[in-house]
């Protein structure tokens, strides 16, 4: 990028997070937790091999049970495929686990330190658990190196210089991210113009930026082509090791892809665990055939 774009991408990118400041708008999950503070004293610890422990969570809506002493876990560096029929309480587990909604009761800890239950949402954000909703959220006007360049996870004070060059070790974590979400060729075009397939990708790049452990995913090839979706599940399976993801989905030939016949998957009915197993072995449950998969 030449140093007269370098400058009038960060003008953009300074004015458009400035008016979103002013006007009170962030994005969807927290994401102006990666541009504010930084929250301190907080590190997970994964010694124990858990990312994720949910125990007893329960959750009401108007008498409605959303969740109902709902129990998982999810070990560091795993891949979890979270299917179920709408209403079974996927989201708003997500929606726990980022603080979203509090529960009426359970307790839920990310690593064995991190009381998820006493922080806010932003900064559950920055202690290192990433979300992504169905629909992609991202900087539409900006191009996709600003996206990038303004998700980098850094300490950035509301009005800070986002003028700033960027150092080389950044510039390079940014090509990368590039090439492994597919989006090399269209570094500076701008988000808005990308197709909804390019636009899941660059979101899932965004949170990637702020190198979160726990990757939470609700229908991230929904709307995606059968070469967008194939390309998805690489992504995935080549972050699994280095971070632990959740994918919620219903996608079924897409859950194969990611399980490979051997992975977890956990089946939700009814605000709580209802089977859990390999693919084949929920596929192969009389219980799991009636409530979901004969529908």
């Amino acid at each position: 990028m030449t140093p007269d774009l370098l400058e009038a991408g960060a003008r953009r990118l300074s004015e458009h997070q400035t008016r979103a400041v002013d006007e009170g708008q962030t994005e969807s999950g927290g994401r102006s937790a990666g541009i504010g503070r930084v929250l301190r004293g907080h590190a997970p610890d994964f010694t124990h091999g858990v990312a994720l422990y949910i125990d007893d969570i329960s959750v009401s809506f108007d008498g409605f049970k959303a969740l109902n002493q709902l129990s998982l876990s999810i070990g560091v560096g795993e891949l979890r495929c979270i299917i179920g029929p709408n209403g079974a309480g996927k989201t708003t587990m997500m929606d726990v686990i980022t603080g979203k909604t509090r529960p009426d009761a359970g307790t839920a800890f990310f690593g064995s330190t991190i009381d998820l239950l006493k922080l806010r949402e932003n900064e559950i954000a920055q202690v290192g658990i990433g979300r992504k909703f169905q629909k992609p959220t991202v900087y539409e006007p900006l191009s996709v190196w600003e996206n990038l360049e303004l998700s980098l996870k850094a300490d950035r004070r509301v009005r800070a210089s986002i003028t700033a060059r960027l150092s080389s070790e950044q510039t390079d974590r940014l090509q990368a991210m590039l090439e492994r979400i597919h989006l090399r060729d269209q570094a500076h075009r701008q988000a808005g113009l990308l197709s909804h397939g390019q636009k899941q990708w660059l979101e899932i790049g965004m949170l990637l930026m702020q190198d979160p452990a726990l990757l939470l995913l609700d229908e991230p090839v929904a709307g995606m082509t059968d070469e967008e979706t194939e390309r998805t599940a690489e992504l995935f399976l080549s972050l699994a090791g280095q971070h632990s993801l959740v994918v919620v989905e219903h996608d079924m030939h897409f859950v194969a892809q990611l399980t490979q016949g051997h992975r977890t998957v956990t089946v939700l009915h009814e605000g709580r665990v209802l089977a859990g197993g390999t693919l084949a072995q929920v596929q192969a449950n009389p219980q799991v055939v009636e409530v979901y998969l004969g529908r």
